[in-house]
Order: C-alpha cells, then structure tokens, then sequence
C-alpha cells in the first residue's frame, strides 16, 4: 500500500493510495463464492490470488483451496454404517475365558494377601501394643487443647498485642473472652460427664467375665496403637509388590517417534510441531495395557515404525516384550496400532492350556492355539483349512505343529498321520495314536512320506466319489461336514497329515519333485474332502517348499524368521510389505509369531506350551478314548502300512530285469506292466509317471520309443526307456558303493 510522505507537500497521490484499499466483504464474497468456468470476472474487484490459485480459460481467477473445498463433508447415513462401533461391553467381560482367568487371579490376589496377613498378625499386635502408649500420649494433648480451647489462643493474643495501639480492640478481646469462657465450661461438663461414664463402664468391666475384659483391652490397645503410628511407618506390611507402570501418554509416543531416526517423522515435527502426529481415538487401556492409534506424517507408513521395533522400545522406555506395533492397511498405510504391554510377554507366566484337563475334543470346532499380548485366547479351525508353520531353528516350530496335532488325538474319530523328516524325535508322543507314523532323516523315511502323499491323493480320488454319490439334503455344499465325519460307513472322518522339516523331503533328489507335486494336488483338493496338511519347515524357499503348497494353505504361522523372502513365503506376498513381519521378533521370542488366516487380520500370537510329560498324559487320554470308540488303527495297532514302499536300491535292477537285453528301447508303460507282473506286492500302484519321476534322479530320461502295439497289432511312436542307461545308471551306482 502506498504511504504519504509528510515531506512531499501536497505531491502524495492519493487516488492511488485509494486504489491499495482492499474490499473486505468483495473478498469474503469471493472466497465463498468462487468463479466458475465461463464466469466473468470484474477487474476493479479482483485481487491477486495465492500461487495455489489457477486462472479458467477466460482469464478468470479460480480460488484452489476454497471453503467449499475445504468444508468437512456431512456426516451421512452411508459413513455412520462403515463407522467402527466401540463394543459396548468390554472385551474381557465378553469373553468367558477371559473373564473366568480374572476372576481366579482376583481371587488368588486377595487370598495371598489375606494369608499373607494372617501370618503377621503376631507381629502387627505387637507394633500396636508398642504403639499405643504414644497413641495414648496424643489422645491426652489432643483433648486438653480441646477442652481449653487452645486453638483459639493465637488470635487471642493477637488481639492484646493490637490493644496496645489500639485501644478499640479491647472491646474484641473482651467478647473473644467470653466465648472462650463458655466453650471451656461446657466442655468441661462434658469431660466430667465422660469421666462419670468411663468410670461406670471400667467397673461393669471388672464384674463382667474376664474373656470381655481382654476383649475391650485389646480393643483400646489396638486404637491407640493406631493412632500412635507415625506416618511414615504403616503398620501393615506389603503383601503385594508392584513395579510402577507409567500410562502411555500422547507425549510419550511422539517422544518415541520423534528419536526413531526416520525422517518423514523428523521433518514433520520440525515443520508442524506436536500436530504432526494425529490420534484418531484416545489412548485407553486395553487388556493388560494400553492402547493407541496413530497417524503418521504422509509419506511415513506403519511398516517404518514396525520394522525398528527395538528403537521404538527405547523411545518408550520400556522392555522389548512390551511393545507391540501393528499397521491397519484396511484404514490406510500410515495408520499404526501400538500396544504397550504392562509385562514383558516373553518373561510373563505362561497361560494353560485350556484341554489341558479334555479328555476328548470335536475337531470340527475351533481350538486355543495360543494367546495375544494381551493375554486373550487365539482360536485357530482345522476345517476346510491347511496350515504352514515355518521358522528359523529353535524357536518353537515343532511345538506349534504338535499342538494341533494333540487336538486332533483328542478326536477319537480323527484320523492321523505323523512324518518327522529330520528325526529328532519332536512327534514321537503323539506316536501311539498315528495310523501312519516314521521318523527320521534317512532315505527309507522320505519315502514313507512319500507313499503316504501317493495314498493320499488316492483317498482324496475316494472320498470325492463319496461326496458325489451322496444326496443334496446330506452334502448340500459338497464337503465333508462335522456330520459327515462322524458318520461310521463313510470313509469321510477328518484326516489330518503332518509333515515336519518337510524340506528334508521336497528337496530329497528321488522323491522331491513328485511328493511336491502331489502334496500340491492334495492341499488343493483336500480341503473339502476332510484332508488336512499340517506342513512345518526351517527353510522356507522355492526348492525347499513348493509355491504351489505355500500359496495355498489357508493358516499360516510365522515364528522367528531372518528375511523378507522367508516372511513372504509363509505368510503370504506381500506380508513384509504391509507390515506383517516376523523378523522382528528377537532371540527371547521363542513360540511367538505371526498368525495368518485364522481372523481378518494378523494376530501377533504365543503358542501355548505343552512340555513332555504333560503330552504323554493327554496322548495316553486319547489312547484311551480310541480303543473304547474302536478307531485305534494302523500303526497305533501295530499294523504294518498297507502299501509296502517302493525301495529305491532295486528299482535299478528290476527294470533292468524286465528289459531283455534284446529290446534296446522299451515303452515306459511296458516296463510299468512288467514290474507289475514281476512284484505285485512293490509295484501294484505304479503308474508311468511315477516310474518317470522315480528314475529322474539317476539322469535317465525317457525319450520318443517306435514299437508295435499288442492290442492293435499296429505300429506307434510313444514315450520309452532306453536299456544302456539303465546298464549306465547301474554301473555309476555300484561304482559310487565301492569308493564310499
């Protein structure tokens, strides 16, 4: 704007002084009501916009951030129903479990205490007794300055103080007398009336029975013993000894997130102050702790947070255990959920397990397969679902893949069969109630797995006939129901599969590739058919696991793991991605993980711990339940496995025994009918892609064979084996025997 100069004389232009001037209500009335596309503009009136502003093709200024704009849309029906509803009680009351394990803890608290106490009661009586004699001493000066009034002097000898220079105040003095006088005279009636009372009560006490007499003794004693305590010294002791836990506040978290050292977090609170982190909802308590939503600066997602979860400890100044970051992507990627634990999780009690006392258990419902941070039950479901369960060693895996299994011993109609491929014995309890059972690192166990795989797909081919024969009232959807399971005659009880370390198998040279492909046909069709996979492995790649096994298990529990291909290969593409990472848990998280499948979302979960001996009970339970339900089958019978396995030494040479050495090439379906004749028992089930798959590893591969077929008589070109690498094979296999 321009301003006169007073030095100028008369030279001020004020006409242009005038043109500065800056209509207010034109300018609200723009800003309130922006110019349209096609919209003439008055030149006279208009101002110059911001550098947000853009002109229309008119040449008309548009106002970019308007107040329409910027206006907070109306709260509608549509948003009230997507809105989140708080639950109107709270969880932990709604929650049987939940409420029944508080209700014992309260009780326990208040029994330890009380005992506690019980005990101490000698000493306490004794602190009184000391006690009382200086409660007594109060008693005495705290009625003698009553009954004279004492409190009074102070202003009373003020005002003889003030009568000396003011002869006025004497008048104050006289009347401040006078009440004094009367208060200590009728106080002092009362004290002679009390006095006549404690006299009468003292001698109907030494006629009274002398058991009322040490009853009124000690009740004095105990009263003065109370108010002779010092207050620095309560007389009882503490039963219970906590350590404080400071509330989670909105200035501790940003303090946390501002020392994280990421720097969309820093730049936005050098620029916005304390407004660059917003909360949506109010920290509150939640379970055992606290719980806050976060939105994080643009830019910053949750994944930032939670992958420095250790720092973000640090910033909080509490232990590990206790800090629970997570994202909600449903929202938007920079919403975080941080939950901050009164107790560190890997140093907290163990919870029991629920079945703990079962003696039998409905697999077709959910289970307790571990608790959250927050101490509340996780539930998993076996039906219509496979589980992968994957970690680096040492963290729990084994245990994990053993809990559902003990569940599912507790079913006397469920079915069982159990692999442990790396031999360390981590199934061997569950062993008596398996109808299929083999541990062990060696070539015989792989292809064990491996012929139950081959069974597997059978029963799946079976149990599909079933289901289709079956009227629409009993299956209506086309799979096993818990009715069905149940039902003797049908073949369609539940069948559930383990196979521990199962990375000893599909990465086995003979066996792999086909147990990978069947194990990949069964978790697609089984799940419906009453099948269940439970696959557990400490190497989680593509050689190690197939993609086609791990893209399609419906549950998925991720331990301890050191990468993000490992995260992604058993929790899903993606996973580390959206800030689901099970690299962040460290060397004290053992049995804690990811949990995948089993809610909307993923659940930090502790698997429950079931120790040896507390397994063998609840397997000897199930055995039990078994025999008297006469489902107790296969190798918990002591039956040998229907199919015998194909041994991998005399394949070689049983080919070859059944290629004449006139036949220089032969079809693969020739040989396959061939061995059949030659070992029923070995090769009843033998189909020409299994032969294929089986001589593979050898670097015998089959190629285009002319021949004459002996149905038709006629010639054709089809798919064979040529006998000189089968004679090759065998010369490298005897020469690998003699130098080892």
């Amino acid at each position: 704007m321009t301003t006169p100069n007073h030095g100028a004389g008369d030279n001020f232009d004020w006409a242009a002084a005038e043109a500065d001037v800056v209509d207010l209500n034109a300018a609200r009335h723009r800003r309130d009501n922006p110019p349209r596309p096609g919209d003439t503009v008055d030149d006279t009136t208009a101002t110059a916009t911001t550098a947000a502003d853009d002109t229309d093709d008119d040449g008309g200024t548009l106002l970019v951030d308007s107040a329409a704009a910027q206006r907070r849309p109306r709260l509608t029906l549509a948003a009230l129903r997507d809105a989140e509803r708080r639950p109107i009680i709270p969880p932990w009351l709604r929650s049987r479990a939940e409420f029944v394990g508080n209700l014992a803890y309260a009780t326990g608290l208040a029994g330890h205490s009380l005992g506690y106490h019980l005990v101490r009661l000698p000493k306490y009586a004794a602190k009184l007794l000391v006690r009382s004699p200086r409660g007594f001493g109060r008693v005495c000066v705290g009625y003698h300055r009553w009954l004279w009034d004492m409190e009074g002097d102070p202003v009373r000898h003020a005002i003889v103080r003030a009568a000396i220079d003011r002869p006025d105040e004497a008048k104050m003095y006289d009347r401040l007398s006078t009440k004094r006088d009367r208060r200590v005279r009728w106080r002092g009636l009362v004290t002679i009336g009390l006095a006549a009372g404690l006299l009468v009560a003292v001698g109907a006490l030494l006629v009274a029975a002398p058991r009322i007499q040490w009853s009124v003794l000690a009740a004095v004693v105990g009263v003065l013993g109370v108010i002779g305590s010092p207050a620095d010294k309560p007389l009882l002791d503490t039963a219970v000894v906590t350590a404080p836990v400071p509330p989670l506040t909105s200035d501790i978290v940003l303090r946390a997130l501002s020392v994280m050292g990421i720097a969309g977090i820093n730049q936005a609170i050098r620029r916005d102050g304390p407004k660059a982190i917003a909360f949506p909802a109010p920290i509150a308590r939640d379970g055992k702790g606290w719980r806050a939503e976060v939105d994080l600066p643009p830019g910053v997602t949750a994944s930032d947070v939670i992958e420095d979860r250790a720092r973000l400890a640090s910033g909080l100044s509490r232990p590990l255990g206790c800090v629970w970051p997570e994202g909600r992507p449903d929202v938007h990627p920079g919403r975080l959920v941080l939950w901050v634990g009164d107790q560190d999780m890997a140093t907290s009690k163990p919870a029991p397990w629920p079945l703990l006392k079962a003696t039998t258990f409905n697999l077709g419902k959910a289970f307790p397969f571990g608790t959250d941070p927050r101490g509340r039950p996780v539930m998993i479901e076996l039906l219509y679902t496979n589980v992968l369960i994957g970690s680096i060693p040492g963290y729990g895996k084994t245990a994990a893949t053993q809990l559902p299994l003990v569940v599912a011993a507790l079913d006397p109609y469920a079915e069982i069969w159990a692999f442990d491929f790396k031999g360390t014995g981590g199934l061997d309890p569950i062993e008596r109630v398996c109808a299929r059972y083999a541990s062990g690192q060696d070539d015989e166990t792989a292809e064990a797995g491996l012929i139950a795989l081959r069974e597997l797909r059978k029963e799946c081919a079976k149990r599909a006939a079933t289901i289709k024969r079956l009227p629409k009232h009993v299956c209506p959807d086309n799979k096993v129901t818990a009715e069905l399971a149940r039902r003797k005659g049908l073949g369609l009880h539940w069948l559930v599969v383990a196979l521990d370390e199962v990375q000893e198998l599909f990465s086995h040279p003979e066996f792999g590739k086909e147990a990978g492909e069947l194990a990949e046909k069964i978790i697609k069709l089984g799940r419906a058919l009453g099948v269940i996979l439970i696959i557990a492995t400490q190497r989680p790649d593509a050689k190690s696991l197939p993609t086609g096994v791990s893209a399609n298990a419906g549950t998925r529990f991720c331990l301890r793991v050191m990468g993000q291909l490992e995260n992604d290969m058993i929790l899903g593409t993606s996973a580390y991605k959206n800030g689901v990472r099970a690299t962040m848990f460290t060397k004290r998280d053992l049995g804690l993980g990811y949990l995948v499948g089993s809610a909307d979302d993923a659940q930090i979960t502790k698997t429950y711990y079931l120790n040896g001996p507390t397994v063998e009970a609840i397997i000897t339970r199930a055995h039990a339940a078994r025999e008297a339900a006469g489902t107790l089958i296969g190798h918990a019978a002591g039956q040998a496995p229907e199919t015998p396995a194909v041994r991998r030494d005399t394949l070689l040479d049983d080919v070859l025994a059944v290629i004449p050495a006139a036949d220089a090439k032969v079809w693969t379906d020739t040989v396959v009918d061939r061995l059949t004749e030659l070992r029923p028992e070995a090769y009843a089930d033998l189909t020409r892609d299994q032969l294929t798959a089986a001589l593979k590893p050898y670097g015998i591969t089959t190629g285009q064979v002319w021949g004459t077929d002996p149905a038709t008589g006629k010639g054709a070109n089809r798919r064979g084996i040529d006998r000189q690498h089968i004679t090759d094979a065998i010369a490298e296999r005897d020469r690998q025997r003699r130098a080892g």
